[in-house]
């Protein structure tokens, strides 16, 4: 039996974002009513004209400050389960704690709020591969097992002089453990389990509201330097990736389905490298981006396309238990590829 139906009420933390939004449309699609939460009504217009056609299938609810005590207490009230997506994303972070609280602080602040809300059935927190993975000489398979807890010590001995990706990796890091912890400490009060789902490198086309490459989330800003960008890096580096519309589903499933209750998964649709990527973006035909086409000033770089890499990735993960519990099944890199090409000289950039 699914743990939610598909007449369920779903609320959206952070529904602006490039995975939240697409979630939002998934589960329109599918028949879910969806409450998506912003933190300004400015932020909300571009999702309520989107979203229009479904009338009142979907609805705002405005949380300005998602580490205030309370914020999300009128936004739990009569949804059967909530997606946490909200959670700051920098590599740019000064002081360790100024990332690592909000982070906490709001992932802390939906649980305490749906501990008093009765009809709960489930909370999925979207969770990331750096919350898993560490680095290492030799070549590893991470599962759900894992933690990086290699960011974490970076984190306490060197503090703000720490990697901006450990700081980045200790906030999801130490969100997450709360979430656990806050679940296991409150069980007897609770309706509702929990799921944690942790992607790679989320890619696809776009459906936010931005203007221009520069105001791409970090995982497609370095996608269409590497592959777009006329000055494009040359370098190979490993990009296991999954498509946003595959981890939009991988949520739903992950709302839907019994077995999922109290689980990390991980959801990886493929290993690559950057110059895979532009492999593939060059070899498409028809080209779905004509105004980059080769002799233009604007040609997809090239890079090295005899590059070689080693035939085992220094990085792979188990993905044995989504395709167990959730079912999943991904999308080729063509079809990415082309589909986010597709978009970009849809915006003319």
């Amino acid at each position: 039996m699914a743990v939610i139906a598909k007449s369920s009420k779903v609320l959206v933390t952070g529904a602006n974002g490039f995975v939240a939004i697409w979630l939002v449309r998934s589960l329109l699609e599918q028949g879910f009513s969806v409450r998506g939460a912003v933190r300004s009504a400015d932020k909300g217009v571009y999702l309520t004209n989107m979203f229009k056609p479904y009338g009142d299938k979907f609805g705002l609810a405005v949380v300005g400050d998602i580490t205030k005590v309370g914020a999300f207490d009128e936004a739990v009230k009569g949804v059967d389960a909530i997606v946490h997506c909200a959670t700051p994303v920098t590599f740019d972070a000064d002081e360790p704690k100024d990332i690592i609280d909000p982070a906490v602080n709001g992932t802390l602040g939906i649980l305490t709020s749906a501990k008093h809300a009765p009809q709960l059935k489930r909370i999925t927190i979207l969770g990331s591969i750096a919350n898993i993975i560490h680095e290492d000489e030799k070549p590893l398979v991470f599962n759900e097992n894992d933690w990086n807890d290699q960011a974490l010590q970076a984190v306490e001995v060197f503090g703000r002089k720490a990697p901006g990706v450990a700081k980045y990796a200790a906030s999801k890091i130490l969100a997450e453990k709360a979430a656990w912890k806050f679940h296991k400490d409150n069980k007897s009060q609770l309706s509702w389990d929990l799921v944690v789902i942790h992607p790679v490198i989320v890619l696809g086309p776009l459906l936010h509201d931005i203007s221009s490459p520069n105001e791409l989330n970090i995982s497609m800003k370095a996608w269409y330097d590497a592959v777009v960008h006329p000055k494009a890096s040359t370098e190979l580096g490993d990009t296991s990736w999954v498509d946003v519309r595959d981890m939009a589903r991988a949520i739903i499933r992950s709302l839907e389905v019994k077995e999922a209750g109290g689980e990390r998964i991980i959801v990886c649709g493929g290993e690559s490298d950057w110059q895979d990527w532009r492999n593939t973006a060059n070899s498409l035909s028809p080209s779905p981006i004509p105004s980059h086409a080769p002799g233009t000033e604007k040609a997809l770089p090239i890079g090295n396309p005899d590059a070689t890499r080693d035939s085992v990735f220094k990085v792979r993960y188990d993905t044995s238990k989504a395709q167990r519990i959730l079912g999943l099944t991904y999308r080729t890199k063509e079809e990415t590829a082309r589909d986010i090409l597709a978009e970009v000289e849809r915006r003319g950039w």
